[in-house]
């Protein structure tokens, strides 16, 4: 899974498509031993709970789920986990239908997105009060994924999280005559150098700008119940990337409505530059071999994004404090090592987990997958989750729709985005 440069809703991007990836990845089974992250677990735990995941269960990942079920139960005779796995496409609806008839699973694997819904329905335990011991063992930025405002609580355990980096095509910066940046200004000052010199060969813009790239750039998206990405800085920002459209500075392609992502320009030699998280690497080596030799990585030039997946207690559960344990157990720190064992490039959501990356790194692994992976692990003690959860898929699609029309010439900058914010508010 990667980003492609406009990562909301999380829900689509890092539940289906992170869940599907996660698939394609080797098999294991979880650790035994180490740090239980749970108070519980010297306590008496009885009876059964029902543990939900989201398109998990498949050829790499039920041996996993199967040891860490018995691996409790072994440690807490006289329960009974019951693991259940729900398809990727529609989760959603049997969410909404799960809560609305009292039956959400004791223990269950939710984005963000789905546990703001849920948590705002009174539907989910709030895990900081719940047990404020074990809340301060995962990482603070995948916490902040699940701490809403208006609502005062943390909402899951970080289970398993992304982030994205930036790659580069070296034989491309070379041929422009720049070197990889080190800050936004210096690569969008970069990106016109290289399209002028080259004229256009050479093109270092690979999407547009989205609500990420005005985030980036400090502007304030959403306040007061309100989005408010058309401020002069906002329209400044937009000008930018509309000069440097002109300049040549971006594919055309990026416009397109069959535009299949910046990624995807990258590994067909169209770009130079480029945002994903440290799988790309596998992507890379799949799709574009020959590039591998000619890419480096670095950290994201701006706050890097967080994208989160997490386990929640069920507020109705007739078991709350086995649930706890379990959510507690199946997140700790090796179990969270041995999970992202099976799926190369993503991260653990604690924070002892992801201090030493080698212990859930291939040892089969590039040299460059190793160095993207110890980024991304780095990047975990300041990475932020980005989007605004009440900006949905339709208004993501106008607000794309506004802005392309901008690049085009079509619409002034201001316009572009007076018409989007529009749209955007009036659609909460």
């Amino acid at each position: 899974m990667h980003r492609h440069h406009s990562f909301i809703p999380v829900v689509a991007a890092i539940g289906a498509a992170l869940a599907l990836s996660l698939a394609g990845c080797t098999g294991g089974g979880p650790s035994t031993g180490g740090n239980a992250n749970s108070n519980s677990a010297g306590s008496e735990l009885s009876g059964s709970i029902t543990f939900q995941t989201w398109s998990l269960k498949n050829d790499k990942f039920t041996p996993y789920f199967e040891n860490l079920v018995k691996d409790f139960q072994a440690k807490h005779p006289g329960t009974t986990i019951n693991w259940v796995d729900q398809p990727g496409d529609g989760y959603e609806d049997k969410l909404q239908q799960q809560a609305g008839a009292g039956e959400l699973p004791d223990v269950v694997n939710l984005s963000d997105s789905f546990a703001y819904s849920l948590a705002k329905a009174g539907k989910l335990v709030d895990l900081a009060s719940a047990d404020p011991t074990a809340i301060k063992l995962y990482v603070p930025g995948g916490l902040a994924g699940y701490t809403f405002a208006g609502l005062t609580g943390t909402w899951s355990y970080p289970w398993y999280l992304g982030t994205d980096l930036s790659w580069w095509n070296t034989a491309q910066l070379k041929e422009a005559g720049v070197t990889i940046p080190t800050t936004n200004d210096e690569f969008l000052a970069d990106a016109l150098k290289a399209a002028q010199d080259t004229n256009g060969t050479v093109r270092l813009i690979s999407s547009m700008p989205d609500i990420t790239v005005f985030e980036d750039a400090g502007v304030k998206t959403f306040d007061n119940g309100k989005f408010v990405f058309n401020t002069d800085k906002a329209v400044e920002t937009l000008q930018k990337y509309v000069d440097l459209y002109k300049a040549g500075a971006m594919p055309p392609d990026a416009l397109n409505n069959d535009y299949a992502g910046n990624s995807k320009l990258f590994s067909e030699g169209k770009v130079g530059f480029t945002t994903s998280t440290s799988s790309f690497v596998n992507e890379l080596t799949t799709n574009a071999p020959t590039l591998l030799s000619e890419v480096d990585v670095t950290k994201r030039l701006a706050t890097p994004p967080l994208f989160v997946q997490g386990l929640s207690v069920a507020k109705e559960s007739k078991n709350p404090a086995l649930a706890l344990a379990f959510a507690q157990f199946a997140t700790n720190d090796d179990n969270q090592t041995a999970f992202v064992k099976l799926a190369q490039g993503f991260l653990p959501g604690t924070v002892a987990a992801n201090e030493d990356p080698s212990k859930f790194m291939d040892p089969s692994a590039t040299d460059l997958m190793k160095k993207a992976v110890k980024l991304a692990a780095e990047e975990m003690k300041t990475a932020k989750p980005t989007s605004t959860l009440q900006y949905t898929d339709a208004m993501k699609q106008f607000v794309a729709q506004q802005l392309a029309l901008a690049m085009q010439g079509q619409l002034t900058a201001k316009d572009a985005l007076d018409k989007a914010v529009d749209f955007c508010n009036q659609n909460l």
